[in-house]
């Protein structure tokens, strides 16, 4: 047994390793449409001193923490994704669930357990999405118990016992940056703004959704759709495609003695009735948000 977990539990021990995400899915880089800043981004801070960590020694360590923050539906768990299957290092998938029990106590210690085993497994990535509800702004009214795992989390993190010269990158990733706390925030160096898809960033969506599907659409129906579709986020584009992908299908009479081939293509009317059907889940009161709390604390684009 390894020294680092010889006070651990070896119930907890066997309880995080089963969080460790053994067959990632095979996601590539160009899967994720636009985001040209975030990709940079991650690949400085994350997947290059994963891949070549004598390059990034003293003063060029990477940051022990990246905050993936924006709107939902945005593509920030894909990008978790695609560094769990990029990266090469062990990659633990967290969820509040994984940490919490219903004995006192119990908490913090899964906390010091997933520490102790991401440091005999280095490198690694700790990712956990939703964050806020684990790392939310302590306040006086709050249980005992969840103070107790957040401040365990943030001394782990960074604490006096955290070796800089561990290969441990925490990854979260959160709707509601501003409800993080102050603490939990600082132990975030690289906070990184995924916003929503811009104009190239929907046509490329399009595109690939239709690749494999058999459509009828021209380069002009493609502008038209993408400047239809202003405001729309990731998700959003991805729902407007697979409802148009129906219309086909609505339009056949009686579908038990319809055929493969008798479908007809995908056509602009479909994706101009599934445009009355899917509307934007972003609203820019939320947008706004994000973009303030960007100005604040986020990386300009020019980082990464």
């Amino acid at each position: 047994v390894d020294d680092r977990l010889k006070n651990i539990d070896p119930k907890m021990i066997e309880m995080i390793e089963n969080e460790i995400l053994t067959t990632p899915q095979a996601i590539t880089w160009d899967d994720i449409a636009g985001l040209g800043h975030a990709k940079r981004a991650v690949h400085m801070a994350v997947i290059y001193p994963l891949l070549k960590p004598e390059l990034f020694q003293g003063i060029r360590a990477p940051p022990k923490g990246l905050l993936l923050f924006g709107p939902p539906g945005t593509g920030k768990t894909l990008i978790a994704r695609c560094i769990a299957s990029q990266a090469g290092a062990t990659f633990f998938n967290i969820s509040a669930s994984s940490l919490t029990s219903k004995w006192i106590g119990e908490g913090e210690k899964m906390v010091r357990a997933l520490f102790a085993v991401a440091r005999v497994r280095q490198p690694t990535v700790i990712f956990i999405d939703e964050i806020d509800s684990l790392l939310t702004q302590r306040t006086d009214g709050e249980q005992e118990a969840t103070r107790r795992i957040k401040t365990e989390f943030l001394v782990q993190l960074d604490g006096c016992g955290t070796s800089s010269e561990d290969r441990i990158i925490l990854l979260g990733a959160t709707n509601r940056p501003q409800e993080l706390d102050e603490a939990a925030r600082r132990r975030f160096p690289k906070r990184l703004l995924v916003p929503l898809p811009d104009r190239a960033g929907r046509r490329t969506i399009v595109a690939n959704m239709m690749r494999k599907q058999v459509n009828s659409l021209t380069d002009a129906h493609m502008d038209e759709i993408c400047d239809q579709t202003n405001g729309y986020s990731g998700a959003d584009m991805d729902t407007l495609c697979r409802e148009a992908a129906y219309g086909p299908i609505r339009s056949i009479a009686d579908i038990t003695t319809v055929s493969v081939d008798d479908v007809r293509p995908i056509a602009m009317e479909d994706f101009a009735y599934a445009l009355t059907q899917v509307r934007p889940s972003v609203s820019p009161k939320d947008l706004e948000i994000h973009i303030e709390f960007n100005k604040l604390y986020g990386m300009s684009v020019a980082d990464g």
